[in-house]
C-alpha cells in the first residue's frame, strides 16, 4: 500500500499576445498493426465548466467551411477550441452573413453586430495529386485586419488532423503560446471486473479520437511516458514472473527491454534529449532512482536513503529531477542535481506527496497530494512555494503536462465507480473529463506531432498591428 501511494503517473492557459509560427510536419499514425478500441463517444457533448472567476471565453465565430467534409472539420476545429477554456465559438444560427470566401474579407460590421470578436473560415480544395488543399484565415473585424491566414495540404483521409493544426495556429495566434490540440495522449485502458481487470496501453488523439490498443492485455501497464519524439514511449509491464521497463515505437511497433535488473524496476521517465531513461529499483526492501543511458546501458544510481525514492521527473534543461520519497516518515518531493546531489526537500504543507512532474516550461512542478480524505491534483514552484490546488475529489492521480505548460491530464475515479482521464487548465476554473469516455488511468501527454523545420503549409501576411 505504501509504495501503490507512492506510484504515480505524469501533463496543463494563457493571456492574449501576438506573434506566431506555425510548425508542421508528417502525419504518421500509430503502426497498422494495433487494434483499434472502442470509438470516443459522439452522441453526447463534452461538458466543459468554468468557475472561480469571471473570465468571459473570447468570441469566436467559426464559419463552416467549404469542400469535401468542410462541416465535419469545422465541428472538430470550434470542439478544440472551446475545450481550451479561452474560446467560446459562436452559434452558426446568428450568422448575419453567410458563403465567407477566401477570395474576400468578410463584412466586419455584421460581424461585430453579433458580438464576434474574431471571424474564422476556410475551404476545402481538391488538387490535381489527388491531395488537398486546407486554406483559412482569421480577421479581427473591430480593427478590420487579418490575423493570420494558412494553407495546408494533405491528403483528404488527414481531414481531422488538419483541423487540429488549425486549431493550434489559432490558438497560438490568440494567446502567443504554443497550441496543444496536434497531439495525441498515451494511457492504460482498463476494462473487466475489480477481480478480474485488463489493462491495455492504449493512445488516443487528444481529443478522445482514433482510440488504438497497442497491447493485448496479457501483462499490467503501469506509467507509460512520451519522450521528446512523439513517436516513442516507455512503460513498466508486470508479467506472470517478471517486470520490465519497455521502449517502444509507435510508428514501427518495435519493443525492446531495457534488461532485466536485480530487483523490481518501475516508474520510468526519459530524460528530455530521449538519451536517458530514469526509474526506480526495487532491492533488499529499499527503492531507490537509477538513471540508464540508453546509448550504453551504463546504469548509474543516484539516491540510496532508506525507504521508497521513486517517480523521478527531469526539469527541462535535464540538469535537475524531482522525485517523492518517504524517508521522513510521509511521502514529500524532493530535488536533486541530475547526478544525484544536494537531495533536498521542497514540499512543506501537510499530507502526502506523490508523482511529481516538471512543465516543460520549467517553472512549476505537478504533484498529486492525498490528505482528508481525498485526493488532489497540484502545482508549485521549482523551490516549493507557491504551492496551489487545481482539483480536488474522492480519488484522482498522476498529473501529466501539456507540451505548452498550460493544461494538465491526470486520472479520476469516484467513490465505487470507474476511473477515467479528466483535463484541468493552470488556474484550475477551467476542469472536464477528457474527449475519451472510455475507462483509462496512468495519462501522458504527447509533444506536438510536428517535428520542425518539416512543414505542410504556408502562412499568410499579418495585417493586424500588435
Amino acid at each position: 500500500m505504501r509504495l501503490n501511494l507512492l506510484l504515480g503517473t505524469v501533463a496543463a492557459l494563457g493571456i492574449l499576445a501576438t506573434s506566431l509560427q506555425a510548425q508542421t510536419s508528417g502525419l504518421n499514425g500509430p503502426s497498422r498493426q494495433q487494434t483499434q478500441a472502442q470509438p470516443a463517444q459522439t452522441g453526447e457533448p463534452i461538458e466543459v465548466e468554468i468557475d472561480q472567476g469571471v473570465l468571459r471565453p473570447f468570441q469566436i465565430a467559426v464559419a463552416p467551411f467549404s469542400g469535401q467534409n468542410g462541416a465535419s472539420l469545422t465541428e472538430v476545429l470550434s470542439g478544440d477550441l472551446r475545450r481550451s477554456g479561452f474560446f467560446e465559438p459562436i452559434n452558426p444560427g446568428s450568422f448575419i452573413e453567410t458563403g465567407l470566401t477566401l477570395a474576400n474579407a468578410p463584412n466586419f460590421p455584421q460581424w461585430t453586430q453579433i458580438g464576434a470578436q474574431a471571424v474564422l473560415y476556410g475551404s476545402v480544395t481538391p488538387r490535381p495529386d489527388g491531395r488537398n488543399d486546407f486554406g483559412f484565415r482569421l480577421y479581427d473585424p473591430y480593427r478590420q485586419c487579418q490575423l493570420v491566414s494558412y494553407n495546408f495540404t494533405a491528403t483528404p483521409e488527414q481531414w481531422r488532423r488538419i483541423a487540429h493544426k488549425i486549431a493550434d495556429v489559432v490558438y497560438a495566434r490568440m494567446t502567443g503560446e504554443s497550441g496543444v490540440f496536434d497531439t495525441r495522449i498515451i494511457y492504460v485502458a482498463e476494462s473487466g471486473t475489480e477481480l478480474n481487470r485488463l489493462s491495455r496501453l492504449a493512445i488516443v488523439d487528444q481529443d478522445g479520437y482514433n482510440p488504438v490498443f497497442l497491447t493485448d492485455g496479457s501483462e499490467i501497464i503501469l506509467t507509460p511516458r512520451f519522450s521528446s519524439n512523439p513517436n516513442e514511449i516507455t512503460y513498466m509491464a508486470l508479467g506472470e514472473d517478471y517486470s520490465r521497463i519497455y521502449l517502444y515505437n509507435l510508428q514501427t511497433g518495435r519493443r525492446e527491454s531495457l534488461g532485466e535488473f536485480d530487483g523490481q524496476a518501475l516508474a520510468p521517465r526519459y530524460s528530455p534529449d530521449g538519451t536517458k531513461v530514469a526509474f526506480s529499483i526495487i532491492r533488499g526492501g529499499n527503492t531507490d532512482v537509477y538513471v540508464m543511458n540508453l546509448r550504453t546501458r551504463q546504469l548509474s544510481r543516484l539516491t540510496s536513503d532508506p525507504g521508497i525514492d521513486t517517480s523521478p521527473s527531469f526539469s527541462p534543461d535535464a540538469s535537475r529531477i524531482v522525485f517523492n520519497s518517504d524517508r521522513t516518515g510521509t511521502p514529500r518531493l524532493y530535488v536533486m542535481n541530475a547526478d544525484g546531489s544536494n537531495q533536498r526537500p521542497i514540499s512543506r504543507g501537510g499530507g502526502s506527496y506523490t508523482a511529481p512532474a516538471w512543465s516543460p516550461r520549467g517553472d512549476l512542478i505537478a504533484f498529486t497530494k492525498s490528505g482528508g480524505g481525498q485526493f488532489g491534483i497540484g502545482v508549485m514552484a521549482t523551490d516549493g512555494s507557491g504551492e496551489r490546488m487545481l482539483s480536488r475529489s474522492y480519488f484522482e492521480e498522476g498529473p501529466s503536462w501539456a507540451p505548452n505548460g498550460r493544461y494538465l491530464m491526470f486520472s479520476r475515479q469516484t467513490r465505487g465507480g470507474n476511473t477515467n482521464l479528466w483535463m484541468v487548465d493552470l488556474s484550475g476554473r477551467v476542469i472536464a473529463q477528457s474527449g475519451y469516455q472510455g475507462r483509462g488511468s496512468d495519462p501522458a501527454w504527447s509533444p506536438l506531432l510536428d517535428t520542425a523545420p518539416q512543414n505542410l503549409g504556408t502562412g499568410g501576411a499579418d495585417s493586424c498591428p500588435t
